[in-house]
């Protein structure tokens, strides 16, 4: 495999969190997108071949053959420091001060990884399919050995990452994200993309983040941060349609559509979860509606070595970016378990 890389023209503003600007200062922090198959295709789960496929990755720390790999989620992208600063800094689960730190946009993305619109016409997308497309990303940058974190969509990536990559996985922590989908979680991905089939164009774009977000919190959570008011518009009303306009202005429907999907058809067996060999720590969340802590508990613990931690919060899904108490510490444990 052959690699072309070119650095955009922008950069991210590290100067917004105290913490990251100190881990930028002390340690080397890029961001740049690299071509990848060029020289041989990608082969899709659907069967099909992909050629000159883009990745936009962030990288924290001094290159090294071992590194931590971050696996975002949904609607997440490559730049850790915006979205998880509790966990990115100095003396953190994420220290690039000691350890080289990658992060991609997923395959299908739309934060400048090739999306939908630049596969060929019929091609549909699988969790492996983006398993693998990281691990080009991680030869190109000259990495043998990763420690994975994912968290939410990038916790079931991580699960894939487990099964195509085996040989390249120390361990892995999979953050709030079981191993499959429920009929739970492919309903609600479902009533999002009929919401974008009926209404495309963002507004459709538009309610299916709406009723991501509500799967995202908890009644507790939504009474805590939207309180009811007596007369007037409800502050949920508002809080909803911001978070649905905010979406539609940055991301793509053809990535939604073709990341949800993705997730839905990711169904391994009980027997390829056997197989998974290295130590796995799961983590759920007491009050998650999405991905049940029962749900994420019993899919780390069928695992060889797998084993389990639940955050107690009244946040929801999100409490790991909200609410994350004490799981960076139970992270920078289970790290440290490996030396």
């Amino acid at each position: 495999m052959t690699a072309s890389l070119t650095r955009p023209s922008f950069d991210y503003d590290y100067s917004e969190s105290p913490m990251v600007q100190e881990a930028a200062v002390r340690s080397q922090v890029s961001f740049a997108h690299v071509k990848l198959f060029r020289a041989g295709p990608l082969l899709l789960d659907c069967g099909l071949a992909v050629n000159d496929i883009q990745v936009n990755y962030h990288t924290y720390g001094r290159p090294a053959e071992e590194a931590v790999l971050v696996l975002h989620a949904l609607t997440g992208d490559s730049a850790v420091h915006a979205w998880w600063p509790d966990f990115l800094g100095v003396g953190r689960p994420l220290d690039p001060s000691r350890e080289f730190i990658i992060c991609g946009n997923v395959l299908g993305g739309c934060n400048g990884s090739s999306g939908p619109e630049d596969l060929p016409p019929g091609a549909t997308l699988s969790l492996r399919d983006m398993a693998r497309a990281g691990r080009a990303l991680l030869e190109h940058l000259g990495v043998r050995r990763v420690k994975i974190v994912g968290c939410s969509m990038g916790g079931m990536l991580a699960y894939a990452w487990l099964l195509e990559n085996p040989d390249m996985v120390d361990r892995a922590v999979i953050v709030a994200a079981p191993a499959r989908h429920s009929p739970w979680a492919v309903g609600l991905n479902t009533a999002a993309r009929n919401a974008i089939a009926l209404a495309p164009g963002g507004e459709g774009l538009k309610v299916a983040r709406q009723i991501a977000i509500l799967s995202y919190r908890s009644p507790e959570s939504l009474a805590q941060k939207q309180p009811h008011r007596a007369s007037g518009e409800q502050p949920v009303v508002g809080y909803l349609q911001h978070h649905g306009e905010k979406l539609a202005a940055r991301f793509s429907e053809e990535s939604y559509l073709a990341i949800t999907q993705a997730m839905d058809a990711f169904q391994p067996s009980a027997r390829e979860l056997a197989s998974i060999r290295v130590p796995v720590l799961g983590i759920g969340i007491s009050s998650d509606l999405l991905y049940t802590a029962r749900e994420v508990r019993d899919s780390v613990t069928t695992l060889p070595f797998g084993e389990y931690w639940e955050l107690h919060s009244p946040h929801g899904h999100d409490a790991f970016l909200m609410d994350p108490g004490h799981l960076p510490g139970v992270v920078q444990e289970f790290w440290e378990a490996s030396n």
